[in-house]
């Protein structure tokens, strides 16, 4: 995601030279430590991590990457952003060999197919120009991929979307399931599994956060309703490529 491809950079560059970070990660309101331990717990919810080889795309700062690594017992992580001055951050956070940052675009990643085991796409596509691109080349560079969106069916999201502060500065905007699903299709990728997550929206008061944290588990239990109410839908897809070479191999 170079900066020509992606306008939204520059609101993320500001974020970290102004507050040493993300605003969801550093300094953090509780509605947005709520609404990212949920994603978190969902990405884990996912799939199994454990020893596996992680790409995380659109890293940021590097503290869910860590998060992942260590909550999911992977044995590697790797993050890509094309925000420096977040990559810097998160650099200076690794301290570890199993982790380590840089600056790359999404839409071109610098690896050979199949290099990783799973990449995780955690409230990234929202953010490009071309989402269906980004799709394409983590199916290619990954045997599996997760991918966390804003659910693109709740009505709520799409009113916060246009008053947020934040949501405007960053252009925030939400894919309906049925549209995340054509895109990994399209490249080649079949989903596994899908769920429908969260309640909590970022940056709300803390008193609606605190309420929306109450009855985030029955919402998440009950069909059609989480449909409509949870904050995010998560799917899990396997490569095409990776399923086919697979099969040639073992004929």
């Amino acid at each position: 995601m170079s900066t020509q491809a992606n306008p939204n950079i520059d609101a993320f560059q500001k974020d970290v030279v102004t507050n040493g970070g993300y605003q969801y990660t550093t300094n953090a309101p509780i509605s947005a430590q709520f609404a990212n331990e949920r994603l978190t717990i969902a990405t884990l919810q996912a799939a199994s991590l454990e020893n596996k080889k992680l790409l995380d795309i659109g890293c940021g700062d590097g503290t869910y990457s860590f998060e992942l690594l260590n909550r999911g017992r992977a044995s590697s992580i790797l993050g890509i952003d094309p925000a420096s001055e977040a990559i810097t951050i998160a650099n200076k956070k690794a301290g570890s060999a199993q982790a380590s940052f840089q600056v790359a675009s999404a839409y071109d990643l610098p690896f050979a197919d199949n290099s990783f085991d799973v990449a995780i796409l955690r409230g990234v596509l929202h953010h490009l120009e071309f989402p269906e691109k980004a799709i394409s080349e983590s199916l290619r560079v990954a045997k599996e991929i997760i991918v966390i969106e804003p659910n693109g069916y709740n009505p709520v999201l799409k009113i916060i979307e246009k008053l947020s502060k934040y949501h405007r500065e960053h252009d925030e905007k939400s894919y309906p399931a049925s549209k995340l699903f054509a895109w990994v299709n399209n490249s080649q990728g079949k989903v596994e599994k899908v769920f429908f997550a969260g309640l909590v929206p970022f940056f709300s008061p803390n008193w609606m956060a605190h309420c929306c944290k109450l009855f985030e588990g029955i919402i998440e239990k009950t069909p059609l309703i989480r449909n409509l109410c949870c904050a995010v839908c998560v799917l899990r897809a396997k490569s095409y490529q990776y399923n086919q070479k697979q099969k040639s191999e073992a004929a």
